[in-house]
């Protein structure tokens, strides 16, 4: 298994609209489980295809404390959502910003396992908020394109100001 690169805003790739899979075979497996191993190396809860420049509808998410129940959509659907609420959210692809996004807390997704087999989840909290903000970057969307213009404004202030310090350390 290996590492993939995580692409990085203001990267055009990550506008991207993702292609449902078709394949169910060993490659996709692979990839899979790549997906993991990187979201789980850069210590995140969520990671979507797109974001390593796979422009394939595949999420993983894990969001135990333990880092042990890995989830992983494939075509993933919304089926419902319900309560709306403001969550802090961060992201891999904008390492160091975090802003608050108004997502529905309670939701049932329907999509493919890794052999194809349709599964339906009912998702509530940290879950539910997580799969939303991967399924958007399958659609090309970030989580600065919910806020305000002066919100996104200060989400890329931040990013720009913690790259010039990574530069410098």
């Amino acid at each position: 298994m290996a590492c993939l690169t995580i692409l990085e805003y203001p990267d055009e790739r990550l506008r991207t609209v993702a292609k449902p899979v078709t394949l169910f075979d060993a490659a996709l497996g692979r990839f899979c489980d790549d997906l993991l191993d990187t979201m789980y190396s850069a210590q995140g809860i969520g990671l979507a295809a797109t974001q390593v420049d796979v422009h394939l509808q595949v999420i993983a998410v894990d969001v135990s404390k333990e880092a042990n129940q890995p989830l992983l959509l494939i075509n993933p659907q919304i089926e419902s959502s319900e309560k709306i609420g403001r969550v802090e959210e961060g992201c891999l692809s904008l390492p160091g910003v975090y802003a608050d996004v108004e997502r529905a807390t309670q939701i049932r997704v329907r999509a493919l396992d890794r052999a194809g087999n349709p599964c339906e989840y009912e998702l509530d909290a940290m879950a539910a908020v997580c799969v939303q903000h991967e399924m958007d970057h399958l659609q090309g969307k970030l989580f600065v394109d919910h806020l305000s213009f002066f919100g996104r404004r200060r989400a890329i202030k931040k990013l720009a100001s913690l790259r010039r310090e990574r530069l410098v350390s």
